[in-house]
C-alpha cells in the first residue's frame, strides 16, 4: 500500500451541512475500496490566487490516506464527476514526505492539546 495525499477546493455556495456530505462522501469512496484514512483537515475557505468558474474563494480540504494505486483513479473519477469539486490534486507521498507529514500531524494534535 502506498501512502497518498489528496487536496481538493469545494465552491464556496455551498452550506455547512453540504461541504460536510460531500467531504464524507469521498471519504467513502476511500473507505469503500479498502483505503485506511490517516488524517484529515479542514482548512476552511481560503482566498484563490486566480478565479475558477468565476469564484474568488473555496473551501480547501486535505485528506491522507494509505491504499492501492488502483484507488486514485477511482476517486479522481468521483472527483471529476462532482460538480461541487473545483479544483483536487492527488499526491503519491514517498517515505521522506510521509515522514515531514507525520512530523506534521504531531505538531498539529499538540497544538490543539494545549
Amino acid at each position: 500500500m502506498n501512502h497518498y495525499e489528496t487536496v481538493f477546493i469545494l465552491t464556496p455556495v455551498l452550506s455547512d451541512d453540504q461541504t460536510k456530505e460531500t467531504v464524507a462522501k469521498f471519504k467513502k469512496v476511500l473507505t469503500d475500496q479498502g483505503a485506511e484514512i490517516i488524517n484529515e483537515e479542514n482548512w476552511g475557505m481560503k482566498k484563490m490566487a486566480y478565479a475558477i468558474e468565476k469564484k474568488g474563494t473555496g473551501f480547501y480540504f486535505l485528506v491522507e490516506f494509505k491504499a492501492e494505486p488502483t484507488v486514485v483513479a477511482k476517486l479522481e473519477t468521483a472527483y471529476r464527476r462532482d460538480e461541487k469539486v473545483l479544483r483536487f490534486m492527488t499526491v503519491k507521498l514517498d517515505k521522506y514526505a510521509s515522514a515531514y507529514a507525520e512530523k506534521r500531524r504531531n505538531k498539529l494534535s499538540n497544538k490543539e492539546e494545549a
